[in-house]
This record gives C-alpha cells, sequence and structure tokens, in this order.
C-alpha cells in the first residue's frame, strides 16, 4: 500500500505561501504557511497534520487490540498534544502526548492497560516518529 501527499511552496519563508494537497483530495490545496506553523494564523502545519495522524493511527490500533481482547470497543476519543522545540540546529518534534477515553462493552483494567501501550508502540505512525511518546488512558 502507498499513499501519496504534495506541497507546493511559493517564497521565502516568512513572507512564503504553500498548499499541502493529498491524493484522496481531503486536502486540496490547503493553505499553510510560516504563521501557521509557528504563529496563530489561518491554515494548517506538518506539526498539526502529524498528530492527527497519530491520534487517528493510535485509535485504529487501539480498536483492533481491544476487540481482539474480547472488549468491545464503543468509543474510542484520542487527542494528540504535539511539541515542536528549537534544537540545534533547527527544529525537532521532542513529544507527542496522546490523551485517550474509551468506552468498552466489557471493563477489564489488565486488558484494557495491556492494549494501551501495545498500541502506543505498535501503531504505525508510532513506530516512524522519533519522540517521546507517552499516552493517558482512561476508561468512561
Amino acid at each position: 500500500m502507498k499513499r501519496k501527499a504534495s506541497a507546493v511552496w511559493n517564497g521565502n519563508l516568512k513572507e512564503g505561501k504553500g498548499a499541502l494537497t493529498t491524493e484522496s483530495k481531503t486536502l486540496s490545496s490547503t493553505q499553510y504557511s510560516f504563521s501557521t506553523r509557528f504563529e496563530d494564523g489561518v491554515g494548517t502545519n506538518p506539526e498539526e497534520l502529524i498528530a492527527a495522524a497519530h491520534a487517528g493511527c493510535f485509535s485504529m490500533d487501539l480498536s483492533a487490540r481491544l476487540d481482539k481482547a474480547g472488549l468491545g470497543p464503543k468509543r474510542i476519543d484520542t487527542e494528540a498534544t504535539l511539541t515542536l522545540e528549537k534544537s540545534d540546529p533547527g527544529f525537532a518534534i521532542t513529544t507527542i502526548q496522546l490523551a485517550v477515553k474509551v468506552e468498552l462493552e466489557d471493563r477489564d483494567e489488565q486488558k484494557f492497560n495491556e492494549a494501551v501501550a501495545a498500541a502506543k508502540s505498535g501503531c504505525p505512525v508510532s513506530k516512524v516518529l522519533n519522540a517521546d511518546i507517552s499516552v493517558t488512558a482512561t476508561l468512561v
């Protein structure tokens, strides 16, 4: 399986603007810029997209593991908070905090915690990231 996305950038870093497009067209010439990345401009940025991808990937992976454990996942709500910090040289994604709330048909804390730990390290987006990943998981 292969997935594609493209980026076009026009101009210099501070005043320039870009557009992101995904093969599915979910993003279609979606604006990004210096201000959307480092300030509070309107549009998206690479780090926001990575956080969304991580939250989605983790949720799907956790769902599969909870289902396999017989816990009947009903709802998984994951928020990913990504930290981008200045490093030498440039910037680096240093941490991603996943906060997940889960509703299950069958509550089993031990199986739940095992599934969360396995999903944290097992989802494909976690595997590709070189950042400290932590998870706070709550059964609701």
